[in-house]
Protein backbone atom coordinates (compact mmCIF):
# COMPACT_ATOMS: atom_id res chain seq x y z
CA UNK A 1 0.00 0.00 0.00
CA UNK A 2 2.91 2.25 0.92
CA UNK A 3 4.70 1.32 -2.20
CA UNK A 4 1.26 2.83 -4.11
CA UNK A 5 0.47 5.87 -2.36
CA UNK A 6 4.75 6.77 -3.58
CA UNK A 7 4.46 5.85 -6.94
CA UNK A 8 1.12 8.18 -6.99
CA UNK A 9 2.66 10.64 -4.84
CA UNK A 10 5.77 10.70 -7.90
CA UNK A 11 3.06 10.63 -10.74
CA UNK A 12 1.61 13.72 -8.94
CA UNK A 13 5.08 15.51 -8.73
CA UNK A 14 6.65 14.97 -12.31
CA UNK A 15 3.36 15.81 -13.87
CA UNK A 16 2.76 18.97 -11.83
CA UNK A 17 6.52 20.11 -12.42
CA UNK A 18 6.77 18.98 -16.26
CA UNK A 19 3.05 20.67 -16.98
CA UNK A 20 3.09 23.99 -15.49
CA UNK A 21 3.40 25.75 -18.27
CA UNK A 22 0.52 23.82 -19.85
CA UNK A 23 -2.11 25.72 -17.13
CA UNK A 24 -0.72 29.14 -19.30
CA UNK A 25 -1.47 27.26 -22.51
CA UNK A 26 -4.79 26.13 -21.47
CA UNK A 27 -6.02 29.54 -20.14
CA UNK A 28 -4.87 31.12 -23.37
CA UNK A 29 -7.33 28.09 -25.37
CA UNK A 30 -10.25 28.58 -23.38
CA UNK A 31 -9.76 32.39 -23.42
CA UNK A 32 -10.04 32.31 -27.39
CA UNK A 33 -12.65 29.92 -27.27
CA UNK A 34 -15.03 31.99 -24.98
CA UNK A 35 -14.47 34.92 -27.28
CA UNK A 36 -14.65 33.60 -30.72
CA UNK A 37 -16.28 29.78 -30.22
CA UNK A 38 -13.11 28.26 -31.19
CA UNK A 39 -11.92 25.88 -29.77
CA UNK A 40 -14.75 24.77 -28.55
CA UNK A 41 -14.19 23.75 -24.91
CA UNK A 42 -14.31 19.62 -25.26
CA UNK A 43 -11.71 20.28 -28.43
CA UNK A 44 -9.35 21.64 -26.25
CA UNK A 45 -10.04 19.15 -23.18
CA UNK A 46 -10.11 16.63 -25.71
CA UNK A 47 -6.64 18.29 -27.24
CA UNK A 48 -5.07 17.81 -24.02
CA UNK A 49 -6.06 14.54 -23.33
CA UNK A 50 -4.72 13.32 -26.80
CA UNK A 51 -1.87 14.95 -26.59
CA UNK A 52 -0.47 14.17 -23.32
CA UNK A 53 -1.98 10.38 -24.25
CA UNK A 54 0.56 11.00 -27.28
CA UNK A 55 3.71 11.61 -24.86
CA UNK A 56 2.88 9.23 -22.85
CA UNK A 57 2.81 6.97 -25.40
CA UNK A 58 6.28 7.50 -26.64
CA UNK A 59 7.26 7.55 -23.58
CA UNK A 60 6.32 4.11 -22.89
CA UNK A 61 7.70 3.01 -26.64
CA UNK A 62 10.85 4.57 -25.15
CA UNK A 63 11.43 2.84 -21.89
CA UNK A 64 11.29 -0.67 -23.52
CA UNK A 65 14.44 0.73 -25.19
CA UNK A 66 12.99 2.02 -28.52
CA UNK A 67 13.34 5.16 -30.02
CA UNK A 68 9.96 6.76 -31.93
CA UNK A 69 11.73 10.67 -32.40
CA UNK A 70 15.86 11.11 -32.16
CA UNK A 71 15.97 13.47 -29.25
CA UNK A 72 18.21 16.03 -31.23
CA UNK A 73 15.13 16.71 -33.29
CA UNK A 74 12.50 16.88 -30.83
CA UNK A 75 12.69 20.46 -30.34
CA UNK A 76 11.56 20.71 -34.33
CA UNK A 77 7.48 19.72 -32.85
CA UNK A 78 8.27 24.23 -31.38
CA UNK A 79 7.55 25.26 -34.66
CA UNK A 80 3.61 24.07 -34.26
CA UNK A 81 2.54 26.97 -31.58
CA UNK A 82 5.45 28.89 -33.29
CA UNK A 83 3.68 28.46 -36.48
CA UNK A 84 0.05 29.42 -34.61
CA UNK A 85 0.99 32.20 -32.94
CA UNK A 86 2.45 33.91 -36.13
CA UNK A 87 -0.59 33.18 -38.12
CA UNK A 88 -2.62 34.51 -34.91
CA UNK A 89 -0.04 37.52 -35.30
CA UNK A 90 -0.61 37.94 -38.87
CA UNK A 91 -4.15 37.83 -38.27
CA UNK A 92 -4.24 41.00 -36.37
CA UNK A 93 -1.96 43.07 -38.54
CA UNK A 94 -4.83 42.54 -40.94
CA UNK A 95 -7.59 43.34 -38.82
CA UNK A 96 -5.64 46.48 -37.54
CA UNK A 97 -4.83 45.13 -34.09
CA UNK A 98 -7.95 46.19 -32.48
CA UNK A 99 -9.15 45.31 -29.11
CA UNK A 100 -12.58 44.72 -27.83
CA UNK A 101 -13.05 41.20 -30.22
CA UNK A 102 -11.28 39.03 -28.53
CA UNK A 103 -8.35 37.06 -29.32
CA UNK A 104 -7.91 35.22 -32.60
CA UNK A 105 -7.83 31.35 -32.84
CA UNK A 106 -4.92 30.60 -32.99
CA UNK A 107 -5.64 27.01 -32.50
CA UNK A 108 -9.20 26.07 -34.02
CA UNK A 109 -9.99 22.98 -33.46
CA UNK A 110 -9.00 19.03 -31.55
CA UNK A 111 -6.05 18.02 -33.51
CA UNK A 112 -4.14 21.91 -33.15
CA UNK A 113 -5.03 22.06 -29.72
CA UNK A 114 -3.56 18.13 -29.18
CA UNK A 115 0.10 19.67 -31.63
CA UNK A 116 0.45 22.40 -29.26
CA UNK A 117 0.34 20.32 -26.44
CA UNK A 118 2.58 17.62 -27.89
CA UNK A 119 4.98 20.57 -29.11
CA UNK A 120 4.67 22.34 -25.10
CA UNK A 121 5.69 18.70 -23.47
CA UNK A 122 7.90 17.51 -26.13
CA UNK A 123 10.83 17.79 -23.07
CA UNK A 124 8.82 15.73 -21.24
CA UNK A 125 9.51 12.26 -22.90
CA UNK A 126 12.77 12.58 -21.32
CA UNK A 127 11.98 12.57 -17.75
CA UNK A 128 8.40 10.10 -18.62
CA UNK A 129 10.71 7.60 -20.02
CA UNK A 130 13.07 6.77 -17.44
CA UNK A 131 10.00 7.08 -14.82
CA UNK A 132 8.56 4.63 -16.78
CA UNK A 133 11.59 2.38 -16.70
CA UNK A 134 12.21 2.58 -13.40
CA UNK A 135 8.26 1.87 -11.81
CA UNK A 136 7.67 -1.67 -13.80
CA UNK A 137 4.27 -2.27 -15.45
CA UNK A 138 1.96 -1.78 -12.24
CA UNK A 139 3.78 1.11 -11.39
CA UNK A 140 3.10 2.51 -14.74
CA UNK A 141 -0.31 1.88 -15.00
CA UNK A 142 -1.04 3.74 -11.66
CA UNK A 143 1.06 6.33 -13.22
CA UNK A 144 -0.85 6.89 -16.34
CA UNK A 145 -4.35 6.60 -14.38
CA UNK A 146 -2.88 9.72 -12.21
CA UNK A 147 -1.97 11.69 -15.12
CA UNK A 148 -5.45 10.87 -17.05
CA UNK A 149 -6.97 13.02 -13.74
CA UNK A 150 -4.55 15.43 -13.50
CA UNK A 151 -5.09 16.30 -16.86
CA UNK A 152 -8.41 17.22 -15.63
CA UNK A 153 -7.76 18.60 -12.65
CA UNK A 154 -5.07 21.36 -14.92
CA UNK A 155 -8.27 21.54 -18.15
CA UNK A 156 -10.88 22.46 -15.15
CA UNK A 157 -7.65 25.13 -13.40
CA UNK A 158 -7.56 26.59 -17.31
CA UNK A 159 -11.19 26.89 -17.80
CA UNK A 160 -11.61 28.59 -14.22
CA UNK A 161 -8.33 30.78 -15.01
CA UNK A 162 -10.21 31.20 -18.72
CA UNK A 163 -13.59 32.86 -16.93
CA UNK A 164 -11.91 35.15 -14.59
CA UNK A 165 -13.26 38.59 -14.95
CA UNK A 166 -10.02 40.42 -14.54
CA UNK A 167 -8.45 37.87 -16.75
CA UNK A 168 -10.66 38.57 -19.36
CA UNK A 169 -10.67 42.16 -19.17
CA UNK A 170 -6.86 41.83 -19.92
CA UNK A 171 -7.53 39.55 -22.85
CA UNK A 172 -10.35 41.56 -24.11
CA UNK A 173 -8.05 44.55 -24.68
CA UNK A 174 -5.26 43.05 -25.20
CA UNK A 175 -6.10 39.60 -27.13
CA UNK A 176 -5.39 40.19 -30.55
CA UNK A 177 -1.49 40.49 -29.46
CA UNK A 178 -1.19 38.34 -26.46
CA UNK A 179 -2.52 35.49 -27.30
CA UNK A 180 -0.30 34.90 -30.44
CA UNK A 181 2.60 36.25 -28.62
CA UNK A 182 1.99 33.67 -26.01
CA UNK A 183 2.37 30.57 -28.49
CA UNK A 184 5.34 32.67 -30.67
CA UNK A 185 7.35 32.74 -26.99
CA UNK A 186 6.04 29.30 -26.09
CA UNK A 187 7.46 27.96 -29.47
CA UNK A 188 10.69 30.06 -29.31
CA UNK A 189 11.61 28.51 -26.28
CA UNK A 190 11.15 25.11 -27.27
CA UNK A 191 13.04 25.58 -30.60
CA UNK A 192 15.90 27.39 -28.96
CA UNK A 193 16.25 25.61 -25.57
CA UNK A 194 16.48 22.19 -27.76
CA UNK A 195 19.63 23.17 -29.68
CA UNK A 196 17.91 21.78 -32.75
CA UNK A 197 18.92 25.16 -34.49
CA UNK A 198 22.47 24.32 -33.90
CA UNK A 199 22.45 20.93 -35.20
CA UNK A 200 20.60 21.76 -38.52
CA UNK A 201 23.41 24.78 -38.72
Amino acid sequence: MSHLIGTMGTAVAVFAGTNVDDIIVLTVLFLAGRANGRPRPWEVVAGQYAGIAALVAVSAVAALGLTVVPDQWVGLLGLVPLALGVRGLAAAVRSGGGGGDGPPAVAGGLLPVAGVTVANGADNISVYTPLFRTVGVTGSLVTVAVFAVLVGVWCAAGAWLGSHKKVIEVVERYGHWLVPVVFVVIGTVIVLESGVIARLL
